[in-house]
């Protein structure tokens, strides 16, 4: 959890998994100024899932083979996206991302990255059908509208 103020304006905070953390962001990379304080409701769905076609946005580093990797190291991380087609095999992915132990998903993908199990559910009829593509970055990236900015050009 992060900084966030509730849905009435007011600047109250809710617990942090590490009190402080924007700040040490703050004053190891002047000039990042990372404020977490917007609070986005979550929009209700209006018709049957049954009806609805899917698209996931993933912070796991998972990108189709060949594709250029993620910048792992660079210490600001990396802002931008991969276009993942949502009729993908798993066997043609890979992913790249050293801020988090890939052991469990490198033996089953579907772990950080249910490409199988939303195709499933969309051959079930759970889900109406899912987007042409699915997209990831990785989730360490200290340009956050930067990001945005390039996926809003997408």
């Amino acid at each position: 959890m992060t900084e966030t103020s509730d849905p009435g304006g007011d600047a109250a905070q809710v617990p942090q998994l590490r009190p402080g953390l924007w700040d040490t962001v703050n004053e190891r990379y002047p000039g990042s100024m990372i404020h977490k304080n917007d609070f986005v409701p979550l929009a209700r769905v209006r018709k049957p899932l049954s009806e609805c076609r899917l698209m996931f946005v993933s912070t796991s580093g998972v990108q189709p083979k060949g594709t250029m990797p993620f910048d792992t190291v660079h210490p600001v991380g990396d802002y931008s996206f991969r276009r993942v087609p949502s009729g993908s095999r798993v066997e043609d992915l890979e992913i790249h991302q050293l801020k988090y132990p890939t052991a469990g998903a490198n033996r089953d993908l579907n772990v950080i990255f249910p490409i199988e199990r939303l195709r499933e559910l969309a051959a079930e009829g759970v889900i109406g059908g899912l987007a042409e593509n699915f997209y990831t970055f990785i989730g360490y990236n200290m340009d956050p509208e930067r990001l945005e900015r390039t996926l809003a050009e997408d």
